[in-house]
């Protein structure tokens, strides 16, 4: 039988602020995609790929994750992919998505930037009308590429501007701080995107500092060794800037040894505004409602910090502020009927 705190987990409405849609691909669906374009993947089968996600550090999972990129080639191959991520999402009550998609990865082997985003982009309208869930996308700059290839990408980007909410920064981030991106996140602002970045997660807390104040983020992904830092732990709470935490994530690329381990309730003591997301499901084990479960075991987090996560999702989302009043309304009628 359920325990108190997963029927809880199941019933709030939620938001889901980090997710990257490549991190959504199911082993059968690569194989899946695979058949139908005819790409050959170096694994015999669904078991065997599996097998392959032990990973000790992050590279070790970008290894794979571009690897099971190449198997998305036409706009139906991107919709497809969105869509099974956004049925696994309404599964878990989640009611807003911003999704990061990783564009460079898929124009750099000849897929061109429309064909990503029309895929992605139908799939997120969509699901408006017949899910009830309101989605999004945000552009990555992979990190280990150099700021010509963003600009570009960038460039790109901008006659998809209707289609595209923001700008973010992920991949490998040892050695390539924030700051080596500060031109075209200046550009990015200036045209209109929301600017996110990863920092703090295998970086370390001074990336999260450039990530702020060279990059102009509002809200940080990742962000666990800022904690190492107090001025930055003082400066995240008191601007009240959102952490998009992954637990299932930190688990399995080694940022924490075990989830008894994780931050999460130290963040919340220390009066950061937290969020729980999925990162990349697929190959960390588990979505959203995975990962509330996994940490509520682990930690033994109240309902009340249950709640609290879910409900910050809503206030550092990026939607109108009517929107954000209309969610965060419904959110708490349905906490006020689940706690008669």
């Amino acid at each position: 039988m359920p325990s108190s705190s997963e029927l809880l987990i199941s019933q709030l409405p939620k938001c889901e602020l980090h997710i990257h849609i490549e991190g959504s691909l199911e082993p059968e669906m690569m194989f899946a995609l695979a058949a139908r374009n005819n790409i050959r993947l170096p694994y015999e089968s669904v078991d065997a790929l599996r097998r392959a996600y032990q990973f000790t550090e992050l590279q070790d999972f970008l290894n794979i994750y571009y690897r099971g990129m190449s198997v998305l080639v036409t706009e139906r191959d991107f919709f497809d992919l969105a869509w099974a991520y956004l049925e696994r999402a309404c599964a878990d009550n989640v009611r807003h998505v911003e999704m990061f998609f990783d564009p460079q990865g898929h124009t750099s082997r000849g897929v061109a930037f429309e064909t990503v985003v029309n895929g992605l982009h139908r799939a997120c309208c969509e699901a408006g009308d017949k899910l009830g869930i309101s989605a999004s996308l945000i552009m990555c700059f992979l990190r280990h590429l150099d700021e010509a290839d963003a600009e570009r990408t960038l460039d790109a980007a901008l006659t998809h501007k209707t289609k595209i909410i923001g700008v973010g920064l992920d991949s490998s981030e040892c050695g390539h701080p924030p700051g080596k991106f500060k031109r075209v996140f200046n550009r990015a602002r200036d045209a209109g995107f929301h600017c996110f970045a990863h920092a703090g997660e295998e970086g370390p807390p001074s990336y999260v500092w450039e990530a702020l104040d060279l990059l102009g983020v509002k809200r940080v992904d990742h962000g666990n060794r800022a904690l190492e830092d107090a001025a930055l732990v003082g400066r995240l709470a008191r601007e009240k800037i959102p952490l998009t935490v992954c637990p299932l994530s930190n688990l399995k690329l080694r940022v924490v040894d075990d989830l008894k381990h994780h931050p999460l309730r130290d963040m919340v003591q220390k009066d950061l505004l937290v969020t729980l997301n999925s990162d990349d499901p697929a190959y960390f084990g588990g979505y959203v409602n995975d990962n509330y479960r996994a940490l509520a075991r682990s930690i033994s987090l109240t309902s009340e910090e249950i709640i609290a996560a879910a409900r910050n999702g809503f206030s550092a989302a990026v939607m109108s502020e009517d929107n954000r009043k209309a969610a965060l309304s419904h959110f708490d009628a349905v906490v006020a009927q689940l706690q008669r």
